[in-house]
């Protein structure tokens, strides 16, 4: 689609050129504004899109190991059991867990992830990344609020408040006792990994 708006607008230019007309002026406003900002529009959407591709987060060296990690065979580590246990969606891996839930939740990633590559290409790449600020209990509990396994769960229920105090994000999801390995960075290299069943 994008390619027939550009090859239109191209058109319209080239038949302005060779035709300058009194009517030629809506092909004008058209062809040199409303095409090129409305392809311009549809570029960005698409890029977007397909920015929240785990295949794109993890197509950075930085990021190779964070990629494998969603594969090692042990469903103690969080990322690996949320990636292989289907509890989202794998396409879209990174981004469901690193957006945040908020109003302008998406557009704040997205910027995070375009100072990612700013820096990748302009600053010094840290050997290991970290993110921007702590991460929050809201991105965990968009899903599991109100989930069974949540609700009944040994730790979450261990002393009374406890949950209200997840919710407040007064205690951590990723905290020492709790969910404390997100990623085995490190370690990835010298782990078994997970082989997925190919799809039929």
């Amino acid at each position: 689609m994008l390619v027939v708006l550009f090859g239109l607008s191209m058109l319209l230019c080239v038949v302005l050129f060779l035709r300058p007309t009194q009517p030629s002026r809506v092909l004008a406003f058209a062809s040199l504004f409303v095409l090129p900002v409305t392809v311009s529009y549809m570029g960005v959407e698409t890029h977007i899109e397909n920015s929240k591709q785990t295949s794109f987060c993890t197509s950075c060296h930085v990021m190779s190991k964070h990629g494998r990690s969603l594969l090692v065979d042990d469903t103690t580590i969080l990322a690996a059991s949320h990636y292989q246990g289907g509890r989202i969606p794998r396409d879209r891996a990174c981004f469901t867990c690193h957006t945040t839930y908020t109003m302008y939740g998406d557009m704040q990633a997205k910027l995070r992830g375009v100072k990612h590559v700013l820096v990748n290409y302009f600053g010094k790449v840290p050997s290991q990344p970290k993110l921007y600020e702590p991460y929050h209990n809201r991105e965990c509990l968009h899903c599991h609020e109100g989930a069974r396994r949540y609700l009944k769960g040994e730790t979450h229920t261990a002393e009374p408040g406890r949950m209200e105090k997840m919710r407040q994000n007064q205690l951590s999801c990723i905290t020492k006792d709790c969910h404390d390995t997100v990623h085995v960075v490190s370690e990835v290299d010298s782990l078994p990994l997970w082989k997925p069943e190919p799809s039929k």
